[in-house]
């Protein structure tokens, strides 16, 4: 029930925050060059980049579980082991995936 409740917030959040930001940052390229930098000084700054990190843990939550709904869609998954075994795994996955690629953006590339 959790991977559920944690499917529908994290399709929310990506849909409200990451529509703002989305919008937000087609904007400032529309807009110019001053405007622009703007967008990247607050997505570079700590906050922007909380946002940041949290709209690509609800990315890899939401992909993940929609996985999951998808093999349960086909008929499989049903059993109840491997089903609440799963459910357990996904979050933890998606919080591994996300530390994994930020520490790849922000340390990996030799900043």
């Amino acid at each position: 029930m959790a991977v559920s409740i944690l499917h529908r917030v994290s399709g929310n959040g990506l849909a409200v925050v990451g529509g703002i930001v989305l919008v937000w940052w087609l904007v400032a390229l529309a807009s110019g060059v001053g405007a622009y930098d703007a967008f990247i000084g607050h997505a570079s700054a700590w906050y922007g980049r909380v946002v940041l990190i949290g709209l690509t843990w609800a990315y890899l939550q939401h992909l993940l579980s929609g996985l999951r709904h998808f093999v349960m869609d086909v008929g499989a998954g049903y059993d109840v082991d491997r089903n609440n075994r799963i459910s357990l795994i996904i979050p933890a996955v998606t919080v591994l995936l996300t530390a994994a690629l930020w520490a790849f953006i922000l340390f990996g590339r030799g900043n």
